[in-house]
Order: structure tokens, then sequence, then C-alpha cells
């Protein structure tokens, strides 16, 4: 069975002026505004779709990672995943860059970015935008490991 996440949003008045309210169903943060202030000029009170896309890339692709170095054979002992979704009004969401370091003892730095790729190209979050927006990698290994 598929496992189906949802949010709900509610909008009042116009683009540019109005405001918005936006809460996930599971109950996991509070209620939180949305505006276009916010969204296109990175204003503070409120966030955007865009950072809400960071944030699942981030957590998906730090997932699959985490996944692929273990079918692997490595043990993941801690990724630091960053995505920056880069909105540009008029044209969308144009770029995605997800920057991760890996801690991971014995594993090889050749290892690690073609695994680092792989879950680029796997990850789930990924597979939907892909084709639509250029996706970008930036991967490094702790050289303690």
């Amino acid at each position: 069975m598929a496992a189906i996440s949802r949010a709900d949003a509610a909008w009042e008045g116009d683009l540019t002026s109005g405001r918005g309210r936006v809460k996930v169903a599971s109950g996991t943060f509070s209620e939180f505004p949305v505006t276009w202030a916010a969204r296109a000029e990175r204003t503070h009170g409120g966030t955007s779709p865009e950072e809400l896309i960071a944030a699942a890339h981030a957590a998906c692709y730090s997932m699959a990672f985490s996944n692929g170095l273990s079918k692997a054979g490595h043990k993941p002992e801690r990724l630091n995943t960053t995505a920056e979704v880069e909105f540009v009004p008029g044209k969308g969401i144009t770029t995605i860059t997800l920057s991760v370091k890996g801690h991971i003892h014995g594993i090889d730095e050749a290892e690690f970015l073609k695994l680092a790729e792989e879950a680029k190209d796997g990850c789930p979050v990924s597979q939907a935008l892909k084709g639509n927006v250029e996706l970008k990698l930036k991967a490094e290994l702790d050289p303690v490991h």
C-alpha cells in the first residue's frame, strides 16, 4: 500500500499582498505562514514552497544516500545534507543544489562520490523533479574516515 503524505494550505488575497497558512497533516510541526515576500524576497516571517521542497529534498537525499552506502557494505555514521532551491520570479524553480558531507569509515573518495551521485539520481524527490529542474551535487567525504 502506498504511503500518502498530506499538507493543507489556505490563501487570502492576491499574490503580492495576500497571505496564507500551511499545515501538515501529521502535526509534526505547527501551522506556519506563507507570503509572496517570504517566497520571492526571502524576507523573514514565513516560509515558502521552495524552502519546504529544500527540506524535503535534503531529508530524502540523506535517506537515499544512507541506504545506498549500506547496500554497498559501508556503515554510514553521519551525513550532513543541505539543499538550496533557486527560485526566479517569473521562471520558477531553476536549480537545486544538494551539498553533502559524509563521515563514513573505510570508504575511499571515488566510491563515496559514485554512491553520492547514485543517491542524487535515485532519491524519490529527485525523481519527481528530474527533467524540470537542474539538479547539482557537491559531495565531500570527511577527511577523518
